[in-house]
């Protein structure tokens, strides 16, 4: 009996060790934090798959760079015609650096001059989403590490002496800010169309350029009350911070999405446009 009672106790201690280990690793993320997005069914609904677009590149092609501890970054380039300091980093949302992105990033360009070079940055080393499922794991296992790895790998790329601007929408606007904390410096401007705000102070004191936010007031992801923290904390280091909020819903810039605003995205991209005008010092 008693050899009975010690294996039951046994048995009894490895379930619960096993139970507690189980939920302390497989634990979801709580908050309104990109993880926690990741595995939002509402969010994952609120995107529907993108159409298939197959994209001949007019001037862009593929390039690859060093990253520390890990493999090669890669990124979509758009070189500017002749010399010239002036970049702009894209960044893409949660699907991934595919065809509508390459398409976009070579947009930006002919809207800025092609005086400017562009980099649509792969922040999922080759891997595209075609699902809201696939893009919700390829998000949530997106770690600051890696993202942070790629983003100096691309600065690094880029080169010293140049004027850095970043956009990126969604998840990419989140990124964006980083990218331009990355750029020290040579950030010149970022552009944030409904990305999560940075909340970790120590991730935002670097920063050495202005901020434009752009926001769907509809948007039940992105707090209000979280961007305009970001907002003190920018302003706190002397920077600007604009956020301009339009009548829409989250992601009401993307032609792919069903609550796309043709109008509210026309006049956020007006802003964009000039703000990045303003901070590449483009006539």
């Amino acid at each position: 009996m008693k050899k009975i009672s010690a294996l039951f106790v046994a048995f009894l201690l490895l379930f619960v060790s096993n139970n507690t280990f189980a939920q302390s690793c497989c634990k979801k993320p709580t908050g309104n934090s990109m993880q926690a997005l990741a595995l939002n069914k509402e969010f994952k609904a609120s995107h529907l798959a993108p159409l298939p677009l197959h994209y001949a590149p007019e001037s862009g092609s593929m390039i690859t760079f060093p990253t520390a501890g890990g493999a090669d970054g890669n990124a979509f380039y758009i070189p500017a015609k002749g010399t010239s300091n002036k970049v702009l980093i894209v960044v893409h949302e949660w699907w991934g650096l595919n065809d509508y992105i390459k398409r976009e990033a070579e947009r930006w360009q002919k809207l800025l001059g092609d005086d400017v070079a562009v980099y649509a940055v792969d922040l999922y080393d080759g891997h595209v989403a075609a699902t809201p499922d696939e893009a919700g794991k390829l998000m949530g296992t997106l770690t600051p590490q890696r993202g942070d790895a790629i983003l100096k790998g691309l600065v690094e790329k880029i080169g010293k002496g140049k004027k850095i601007a970043t956009i990126g929408w969604c998840m990419g606007g989140s990124w964006s800010f980083t990218a331009s904390v990355l750029a020290g410096s040579e950030a010149a401007g970022c552009v944030m169309y409904y990305g999560f705000p940075e909340k970790d102070m120590s991730r935002i004191k670097p920063l050495k350029a202005d901020v434009l936010y752009i926001r769907g007031s509809q948007d039940g992801f992105i707090k209000e009350a979280d961007v305009n923290e970001l907002g003190k904390k920018v302003k706190s280091l002397g920077h600007t911070f604009e956020m301009h909020s339009f009548d829409a819903a989250h992601a009401f810039a993307n032609p792919s999405n069903p609550k796309y605003d043709v109008k509210a995205a026309g006049e956020a991209q007006e802003l964009a446009l000039k703000f990045l005008k303003k901070k590449l010092a483009i006539k």
